[in-house]
Protein backbone atom coordinates (compact mmCIF):
# COMPACT_ATOMS: atom_id res chain seq x y z
CA UNK A 1 0.00 0.00 0.00
CA UNK A 2 2.73 2.61 0.86
CA UNK A 3 4.60 1.60 -1.98
CA UNK A 4 1.58 2.37 -4.46
CA UNK A 5 1.14 5.67 -2.58
CA UNK A 6 5.36 6.12 -3.31
CA UNK A 7 5.28 5.28 -6.84
CA UNK A 8 2.04 7.86 -7.31
CA UNK A 9 4.23 10.42 -5.81
CA UNK A 10 6.86 10.09 -7.79
CA UNK A 11 4.64 9.68 -10.75
CA UNK A 12 6.24 12.58 -12.61
CA UNK A 13 9.95 11.81 -12.29
CA UNK A 14 9.01 7.75 -13.55
CA UNK A 15 7.84 9.23 -16.41
CA UNK A 16 10.31 11.73 -17.40
CA UNK A 17 12.74 8.68 -16.99
CA UNK A 18 10.44 6.75 -19.43
CA UNK A 19 10.29 9.94 -21.34
CA UNK A 20 13.86 10.26 -21.70
CA UNK A 21 14.30 6.35 -22.38
CA UNK A 22 12.30 6.08 -25.29
CA UNK A 23 14.09 9.68 -26.48
CA UNK A 24 17.26 7.66 -26.11
CA UNK A 25 16.26 4.68 -28.29
CA UNK A 26 14.69 7.47 -31.21
CA UNK A 27 17.87 9.29 -31.14
CA UNK A 28 20.05 6.45 -31.51
CA UNK A 29 17.34 4.76 -34.18
CA UNK A 30 17.68 8.24 -35.97
CA UNK A 31 21.83 8.70 -36.04
CA UNK A 32 22.20 4.83 -36.97
CA UNK A 33 23.52 4.51 -33.42
CA UNK A 34 23.86 0.35 -32.19
CA UNK A 35 20.90 -0.25 -29.87
CA UNK A 36 23.07 -2.14 -27.61
CA UNK A 37 24.28 1.41 -27.11
CA UNK A 38 21.74 2.61 -26.22
CA UNK A 39 19.80 -0.43 -24.44
CA UNK A 40 23.35 0.14 -21.79
CA UNK A 41 22.55 3.40 -21.24
CA UNK A 42 19.15 3.18 -19.94
CA UNK A 43 20.49 0.02 -17.86
CA UNK A 44 22.60 1.75 -16.31
CA UNK A 45 20.52 4.81 -15.73
CA UNK A 46 17.89 2.60 -14.40
CA UNK A 47 20.29 1.07 -11.79
CA UNK A 48 21.12 4.05 -10.27
CA UNK A 49 17.64 5.34 -10.37
CA UNK A 50 16.15 1.88 -8.80
CA UNK A 51 19.21 2.34 -6.42
CA UNK A 52 18.39 6.27 -5.05
CA UNK A 53 14.27 4.98 -5.03
CA UNK A 54 14.87 2.53 -2.51
CA UNK A 55 17.21 4.87 -0.32
CA UNK A 56 14.38 7.23 -0.82
CA UNK A 57 11.31 5.31 -0.12
CA UNK A 58 13.33 4.07 3.04
CA UNK A 59 13.43 7.41 3.99
CA UNK A 60 9.19 7.90 2.91
CA UNK A 61 8.45 4.54 4.83
CA UNK A 62 10.33 5.59 7.95
CA UNK A 63 8.42 9.35 8.14
CA UNK A 64 5.09 7.54 6.90
CA UNK A 65 5.26 5.13 9.76
CA UNK A 66 6.08 8.00 12.02
CA UNK A 67 2.94 10.01 10.76
CA UNK A 68 0.57 7.18 11.28
CA UNK A 69 1.83 6.50 14.97
CA UNK A 70 1.05 9.99 15.70
CA UNK A 71 -2.16 9.77 13.83
CA UNK A 72 -3.10 6.98 16.38
CA UNK A 73 -1.44 8.97 19.80
CA UNK A 74 -4.30 10.63 22.51
CA UNK A 75 -1.56 13.85 22.75
CA UNK A 76 0.54 14.93 20.35
CA UNK A 77 3.67 17.81 21.00
CA UNK A 78 5.32 19.35 17.86
CA UNK A 79 8.25 17.80 19.07
CA UNK A 80 7.79 15.11 18.40
CA UNK A 81 6.67 15.10 14.44
CA UNK A 82 9.56 13.77 11.98
CA UNK A 83 12.10 15.87 10.86
CA UNK A 84 11.42 18.17 7.75
CA UNK A 85 12.87 17.34 4.34
CA UNK A 86 12.77 20.23 2.17
CA UNK A 87 11.98 23.80 2.58
CA UNK A 88 8.23 23.28 2.05
CA UNK A 89 7.68 20.82 4.49
CA UNK A 90 9.78 22.76 6.57
CA UNK A 91 7.43 25.88 6.27
CA UNK A 92 4.54 23.75 6.91
CA UNK A 93 6.12 22.78 10.29
CA UNK A 94 6.74 26.57 10.99
CA UNK A 95 2.96 27.28 10.33
CA UNK A 96 1.73 24.55 12.92
CA UNK A 97 3.63 25.60 15.13
CA UNK A 98 2.73 28.92 15.30
CA UNK A 99 -1.17 27.39 15.24
CA UNK A 100 0.41 25.44 18.09
CA UNK A 101 1.34 28.29 20.08
CA UNK A 102 -1.86 30.34 19.12
CA UNK A 103 -3.70 27.47 20.44
CA UNK A 104 -1.55 27.51 23.92
CA UNK A 105 -2.25 31.08 24.25
CA UNK A 106 -6.35 30.84 24.15
CA UNK A 107 -5.95 27.84 26.27
CA UNK A 108 -4.07 29.38 29.09
CA UNK A 109 -6.43 32.86 27.77
CA UNK A 110 -9.70 30.96 28.83
CA UNK A 111 -8.01 28.68 31.62
CA UNK A 112 -7.56 32.00 33.36
CA UNK A 113 -11.00 33.60 32.74
CA UNK A 114 -12.68 30.47 33.93
CA UNK A 115 -10.75 30.71 36.97
CA UNK A 116 -11.88 34.23 37.43
CA UNK A 117 -15.43 33.04 37.15
CA UNK A 118 -15.20 30.59 39.39
CA UNK A 119 -13.41 32.76 42.20
CA UNK A 120 -16.16 35.17 41.63
CA UNK A 121 -18.85 33.08 42.45
CA UNK A 122 -17.47 31.81 44.77
CA UNK A 123 -16.40 34.71 46.49
CA UNK A 124 -19.98 35.83 46.23
CA UNK A 125 -21.89 32.75 47.56
CA UNK A 126 -19.46 33.12 50.50
CA UNK A 127 -20.66 37.04 50.88
CA UNK A 128 -23.97 36.41 50.28
CA UNK A 129 -24.30 33.28 52.97
CA UNK A 130 -23.60 35.87 55.65
CA UNK A 131 -26.71 37.85 55.69
CA UNK A 132 -28.72 34.47 55.24
CA UNK A 133 -26.74 33.11 58.11
CA UNK A 134 -27.69 36.46 60.17
CA UNK A 135 -31.41 36.02 58.76
CA UNK A 136 -31.82 32.61 60.44
CA UNK A 137 -30.52 33.50 63.84
CA UNK A 138 -33.09 36.50 63.56
CA UNK A 139 -35.96 34.27 62.72
CA UNK A 140 -34.92 31.68 65.47
CA UNK A 141 -35.88 34.09 68.34
CA UNK A 142 -39.63 34.55 66.96
CA UNK A 143 -41.97 31.42 67.15
CA UNK A 144 -44.78 32.97 64.73
CA UNK A 145 -45.85 30.87 62.06
CA UNK A 146 -44.64 33.06 59.69
CA UNK A 147 -41.01 33.07 60.88
CA UNK A 148 -41.63 29.00 60.05
CA UNK A 149 -42.58 29.89 56.13
CA UNK A 150 -39.73 32.80 56.25
CA UNK A 151 -36.85 29.97 57.34
CA UNK A 152 -38.09 27.59 54.70
CA UNK A 153 -37.63 30.24 51.89
CA UNK A 154 -34.83 31.28 53.53
CA UNK A 155 -33.42 27.57 53.47
CA UNK A 156 -34.88 27.42 49.36
CA UNK A 157 -32.56 30.94 48.75
CA UNK A 158 -29.35 28.95 50.98
CA UNK A 159 -29.66 25.78 48.24
CA UNK A 160 -30.20 27.91 45.07
CA UNK A 161 -26.92 29.45 46.28
CA UNK A 162 -25.01 25.98 46.63
CA UNK A 163 -26.14 24.82 43.19
CA UNK A 164 -24.87 27.58 41.56
CA UNK A 165 -21.63 27.46 42.69
CA UNK A 166 -22.02 23.78 42.34
CA UNK A 167 -22.65 24.18 38.38
CA UNK A 168 -20.16 26.54 38.12
CA UNK A 169 -17.19 24.30 40.04
CA UNK A 170 -18.19 21.12 38.20
CA UNK A 171 -18.15 23.21 34.41
CA UNK A 172 -14.68 23.95 35.32
CA UNK A 173 -11.93 22.33 33.99
CA UNK A 174 -9.83 22.75 37.08
CA UNK A 175 -12.02 20.68 39.47
CA UNK A 176 -10.89 17.92 40.73
CA UNK A 177 -11.75 14.29 42.78
CA UNK A 178 -10.90 12.82 45.55
CA UNK A 179 -11.76 9.22 46.07
CA UNK A 180 -11.86 7.21 48.96
CA UNK A 181 -13.89 4.65 50.76
CA UNK A 182 -16.99 6.08 51.78
CA UNK A 183 -19.77 5.28 54.34
CA UNK A 184 -23.40 6.24 52.05
CA UNK A 185 -25.23 6.05 54.85
CA UNK A 186 -23.23 8.64 56.63
CA UNK A 187 -24.02 10.92 53.67
CA UNK A 188 -27.65 10.02 53.70
CA UNK A 189 -28.52 10.52 57.24
CA UNK A 190 -26.44 14.05 56.94
CA UNK A 191 -28.69 15.44 54.11
CA UNK A 192 -31.57 13.91 56.10
CA UNK A 193 -30.83 15.73 58.80
CA UNK A 194 -30.76 19.16 56.83
CA UNK A 195 -34.17 18.49 55.22
CA UNK A 196 -35.63 17.15 58.54
CA UNK A 197 -37.71 20.83 58.98
CA UNK A 198 -39.11 20.54 55.71
CA UNK A 199 -40.56 16.41 56.03
CA UNK A 200 -41.90 17.90 58.83
CA UNK A 201 -43.43 21.35 57.46
CA UNK A 202 -44.62 19.18 54.75
CA UNK A 203 -46.26 16.02 56.88
CA UNK A 204 -44.28 13.69 54.78
CA UNK A 205 -43.33 10.23 55.88
CA UNK A 206 -39.47 9.09 55.63
CA UNK A 207 -38.82 5.10 55.56
CA UNK A 208 -35.15 5.07 55.54
CA UNK A 209 -33.84 1.63 55.25
CA UNK A 210 -29.63 1.20 56.58
CA UNK A 211 -28.02 0.31 53.66
CA UNK A 212 -24.93 -0.60 55.38
CA UNK A 213 -22.52 0.30 52.82
CA UNK A 214 -19.07 1.65 52.00
CA UNK A 215 -17.81 2.45 48.49
CA UNK A 216 -14.90 3.77 46.90
CA UNK A 217 -16.34 7.43 45.63
CA UNK A 218 -16.07 11.46 46.56
CA UNK A 219 -18.07 11.67 49.35
CA UNK A 220 -18.84 15.35 48.56
CA UNK A 221 -19.57 14.53 45.45
CA UNK A 222 -21.93 11.87 46.14
CA UNK A 223 -23.62 14.11 48.70
CA UNK A 224 -24.40 16.47 46.17
CA UNK A 225 -26.78 13.89 44.18
CA UNK A 226 -28.22 12.84 47.16
CA UNK A 227 -29.01 16.14 48.25
CA UNK A 228 -30.23 16.82 45.06
CA UNK A 229 -32.10 13.97 44.48
CA UNK A 230 -33.98 14.19 48.29
CA UNK A 231 -34.42 17.93 47.58
CA UNK A 232 -36.33 17.15 44.38
CA UNK A 233 -38.45 14.35 45.49
CA UNK A 234 -39.38 16.77 49.06
CA UNK A 235 -39.93 20.00 46.09
CA UNK A 236 -42.60 17.47 44.23
CA UNK A 237 -44.04 15.52 46.65
CA UNK A 238 -46.86 16.81 48.53
CA UNK A 239 -48.13 13.95 50.81
CA UNK A 240 -47.09 10.53 50.85
CA UNK A 241 -43.43 9.33 51.75
CA UNK A 242 -40.27 9.37 50.74
CA UNK A 243 -37.97 6.07 50.83
CA UNK A 244 -34.17 5.65 50.76
CA UNK A 245 -32.86 1.86 50.05
CA UNK A 246 -30.43 -0.56 48.93
CA UNK A 247 -31.68 -2.76 45.99
CA UNK A 248 -29.73 -4.69 43.31
CA UNK A 249 -26.51 -2.73 44.15
CA UNK A 250 -28.21 0.44 44.16
CA UNK A 251 -29.09 3.31 46.34
CA UNK A 252 -32.96 4.01 45.73
CA UNK A 253 -34.62 7.31 46.57
CA UNK A 254 -38.26 6.72 45.75
CA UNK A 255 -41.25 9.28 46.63
CA UNK A 256 -44.77 9.50 46.16
CA UNK A 257 -44.78 12.53 44.31
CA UNK A 258 -46.61 13.96 41.09
CA UNK A 259 -44.05 11.73 39.12
CA UNK A 260 -43.30 12.47 35.42
CA UNK A 261 -44.86 12.28 32.15
CA UNK A 262 -44.09 9.52 29.77
CA UNK A 263 -43.15 11.62 26.77
CA UNK A 264 -41.14 13.86 29.24
CA UNK A 265 -39.27 10.98 30.86
CA UNK A 266 -36.73 10.48 28.18
CA UNK A 267 -35.59 13.98 28.42
CA UNK A 268 -35.11 14.38 32.11
CA UNK A 269 -31.92 15.32 32.88
CA UNK A 270 -30.94 17.64 29.65
CA UNK A 271 -29.73 21.05 30.56
CA UNK A 272 -32.41 23.54 31.24
CA UNK A 273 -35.25 20.28 30.58
CA UNK A 274 -38.44 20.59 32.90
CA UNK A 275 -41.43 19.73 30.53
CA UNK A 276 -44.72 19.42 31.78
CA UNK A 277 -43.63 19.71 35.34
CA UNK A 278 -41.68 22.77 34.13
CA UNK A 279 -44.52 24.56 32.79
CA UNK A 280 -46.40 23.80 36.06
CA UNK A 281 -44.27 25.48 38.51
CA UNK A 282 -42.18 28.33 37.29
CA UNK A 283 -39.78 27.93 39.94
CA UNK A 284 -38.50 23.99 38.41
CA UNK A 285 -35.50 24.73 36.39
CA UNK A 286 -34.38 20.67 36.16
CA UNK A 287 -30.77 22.10 37.06
CA UNK A 288 -30.06 19.66 39.66
CA UNK A 289 -31.27 16.33 38.26
CA UNK A 290 -28.52 17.68 35.19
CA UNK A 291 -25.93 18.35 37.51
CA UNK A 292 -26.58 14.92 39.33
CA UNK A 293 -26.24 13.06 35.87
CA UNK A 294 -23.08 15.11 35.35
CA UNK A 295 -21.78 14.25 38.27
CA UNK A 296 -22.69 10.63 38.74
CA UNK A 297 -20.88 10.15 35.13
CA UNK A 298 -17.82 11.73 36.23
CA UNK A 299 -17.78 9.37 39.68
CA UNK A 300 -18.41 6.44 37.47
CA UNK A 301 -21.91 5.55 38.28
CA UNK A 302 -24.70 5.13 36.76
CA UNK A 303 -28.32 7.12 37.94
CA UNK A 304 -31.37 5.68 36.65
CA UNK A 305 -34.86 7.08 36.83
CA UNK A 306 -38.48 5.92 36.81
CA UNK A 307 -41.27 7.14 36.86
CA UNK A 308 -45.08 7.48 36.50
CA UNK A 309 -47.41 10.62 36.36
CA UNK A 310 -49.61 10.98 39.41
CA UNK A 311 -47.58 7.69 41.17
CA UNK A 312 -44.33 8.99 42.09
CA UNK A 313 -40.84 8.80 41.27
CA UNK A 314 -37.75 6.58 41.62
CA UNK A 315 -34.27 7.07 41.04
CA UNK A 316 -31.50 5.05 42.07
CA UNK A 317 -27.82 5.21 42.29
CA UNK A 318 -26.32 2.40 40.87
CA UNK A 319 -22.86 1.20 42.10
CA UNK A 320 -20.41 -1.25 40.07
CA UNK A 321 -19.27 -4.43 42.17
CA UNK A 322 -15.39 -3.37 41.80
CA UNK A 323 -16.74 0.10 44.04
CA UNK A 324 -18.88 -1.88 46.78
CA UNK A 325 -17.33 -2.60 49.90
CA UNK A 326 -20.20 -4.08 51.69
CA UNK A 327 -20.09 -4.21 56.50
Amino acid sequence: MLLLQYLYKQRMFLFLCLFFAVVNIVVGYVYQLPLERALLSIVISSFVVIIMGVFDFYHFYTKRTQLARLKSSEEVTFKDLPESNGSVEKDYQVIIQKINQQLLALENEAAHTEQEILDYFTTWVHQIKVPIAALHLILQEDEAEVSDELEEQLFKIDQYVNLILQYVRLESSSTDYHFQEVDVDDLIRENIKKYAPSFIRKKLTLHYEMIHLRVVTDAKWLSFVIDQLLSNALKYTHEGSISIYLENQSLVIEDTGIGISAEDLPRVGQRNFTGFTGRQQKNATGIGFYLSKQVIQKLGHQLFLSSKAKKGTKVSIHFDKQEMITK
